[in-house]
């Protein structure tokens, strides 16, 4: 079974919400910070948003906090958000193979879908867990244990292709296969992605004309 993450993975997509927090932060006379944009960087919304009212003591609240961000990423989405090189083939050809395709994904799942009817693959993933939608996020153990069991599989069953070092080491931990994928919004965490990886690509490219895992 193959799982895939969705932004920084399968899309190009770490940039956009680059983009958002600068936007959303200037508007208010600040600045992204290294510490607030390693946080925000691998939380799911609403701990983003909890986070950003409270590192710079906001007076909005969360969820108007995540209305102005999901404004300004949901054209991004549905437009201009571009696959990764070689992405979208390797999907198909998985899909032809008859290999069960998953997407575990920190992604919010409006934009989700946006972007895979935007890219015509809404109908490649037989599952897709969000980790929103979970309540927890994709370094928490429980994370792939939950996933896991709902999809009633045996993590050796499973390889995962994962562009965040802290969801690499999470799956790899739990058992799980995972292949790193490169992106540059982790530039200077590749070594820790690789030492937690089974496997390293810098593109799906590299995949199509082998054996499929």
């Amino acid at each position: 079974m193959l799982l895939f993450d969705l932004d920084g993975t399968l899309i190009d997509s770490n940039g956009v919400w680059v983009t958002v927090d600068e936007c959303f932060l200037s508007r208010r006379g600040l600045r992204p910070t290294p510490e607030y944009c390693h946080t925000v960087g691998h939380s799911i919304l609403p701990v983003a948003a909890q986070f950003t009212r409270d590192y710079y003591g906001l007076t909005d609240t969360p969820e108007a906090i995540m209305a102005e961000w999901m404004e300004q990423a949901r054209d991004a989405y549905a437009h201009h958000v571009p696959l990764k090189p070689g992405a979208g083939a390797f999907l198909r050809r998985c899909q032809e193979a008859g290999q069960t395709v998953v997407l575990v994904t920190a992604c919010v799942p409006e934009l989700c879908e946006a972007v895979l009817r935007r890219h015509g693959l809404e109908t490649v993933f037989s599952r897709r867990f969000f980790a929103q939608e979970l309540g927890m996020e994709k370094r928490d153990p429980r994370y792939f244990q939950t996933v896991l069991s709902r999809l009633g599989v045996l993590p050796e069953q499973c390889v995962l292709f994962e562009d965040s070092p802290g969801a690499c080491r999470t799956a790899r931990e739990s058992g799980i296969r995972v292949v790193g994928v490169y992106d540059p919004f982790y530039e200077t965490s590749q070594a820790e992605i690789r030492a937690c990886s089974h496997r390293y690509i810098r593109s799906f490219e590299e995949l199509l004309n082998e054996p499929l895992l």
